[in-house]
């Protein structure tokens, strides 16, 4: 179910690899996220703030060498660079008190109806809701096959996404990649800093006029991880007994727009891997660090890299920023 979005992805890589010269290079030594034209402004824009200078937002997820979050760690714990030289941590916030805010992004193309797709979905949709704080933590359910639609805005009372997931249905083709740009705009505004975009597909996207790294590029400069939670068969779930699908394809590809984002890729075929999914992303957007550093003054892409003085530790960000360049002084 996977192979077509796997070859939009490995033509997308293709084409940015060419201008590897113009472009600089993200972290991951991955081709930098680019700047979708009908999306200029917005990107410009961004969640950055302006007073007297312009701060870009750096949202980070630290885990040890077995996996688990990193709690408790300071401003001086960390180093930010931006195309490799040394950055000024503007502000940081440890806390992990703060409410979570997530926009849920459903597959309801007619490719869901294969192999129970839709009902793996929604198990998984309803084990991040039971990980949640009713109350606190807001939701809101959004929908896409050729275009996209808000089922639910964004609420802290669970249980209209619990009822709204029940009337779901498959049908049509999938715009994938145009869905989560629209969505990740709308987080941009939201109230709480812990905010991600988790999108439940099966990973097939048929009709998107934006590329991967267009996406990328724009929940990037918005500061939105993007979870991509992918239901698939065991067939095509690199590690398991049945898997036909090489791995190293897999997680070169598919996770390629998750990475430029701070987010992560996860594939699930069965109710274990949904409830382990769950619980390690909840825990993501409850331990997050929250660090700024100033813009830089010429427009452009710039690539970040934030790093612990505890070289085991990993640290997981968005890849970088869209510059809005000098003011214009009239």
């Amino acid at each position: 179910m996977l192979r077509a979005l796997l070859i939009a992805l490995c033509a997308a890589q293709a084409v940015v690899s060419t201008r590897a010269q113009e472009a600089p290079q993200s972290p991951q030594t991955l081709p930098a996220p680019q700047q979708a034209q009908s999306d200029q402004q917005l990107l410009l824009k961004g969640p950055t703030f302006t007073t007297n200078v312009s701060l870009v937002s750096i949202t980070a997820v630290v885990r040890d060498s077995k996996g688990r979050v990193v709690q408790h760690l300071t401003r001086e714990d960390f180093q930010v660079l931006e195309k490799g030289q040394p950055r000024q941590i503007v502000t940081f916030d440890p806390n992990d008190q703060g409410p979570v805010s997530m926009a849920v992004l459903f597959d309801v193309s007619g490719s869901m109806q294969v192999a129970n797709h839709m009902e793996a979905g929604k198990d998984v949709v309803g084990r991040l809701l039971d990980s949640l704080q009713p109350g606190s933590d807001e939701v809101g359910l959004f929908t896409f096959e050729k275009s996209i639609h808000q089922d639910v805005p964004f609420t802290t009372d669970h249980a209209q996404v619990r009822t709204a997931l029940g009337q779901m249905s498959a049908m049509g083709l999938t715009s994938l990649y145009d869905a989560i740009a629209q969505t990740a705009k709308t987080l941009a505004d939201r109230p709480s800093k812990r905010r991600a975009v988790v999108v439940i597909t099966d990973g097939v996207d048929t009709s998107s006029i934006l590329t991967a790294p267009e996406v990328s590029g724009l929940a990037s400069s918005i500061d939105v991880p993007v979870y991509v939670i992918a239901v698939v068969s065991p067939l095509d779930h690199p590690g398991t007994n049945m898997a036909v699908v090489d791995e190293s394809v897999m997680a070169t590809n598919l996770s390629n727009l998750a990475t430029w984002t701070g987010g992560s890729l996860t594939l699930v075929s069965a109710p274990a891997h949904a409830s382990l999914a769950a619980r390690q992303l909840i825990a993501e957007l409850r331990q997050q660090y929250l660090l700024a550093v100033e813009s830089a003054s010429q427009a452009g892409w710039y690539g970040l890299e934030v790093r612990t003085r505890k070289r085991v530790l990993n640290v997981r960000t968005r890849s970088g920023y869209f510059a809005r360049g000098p003011r214009q002084v009239s």
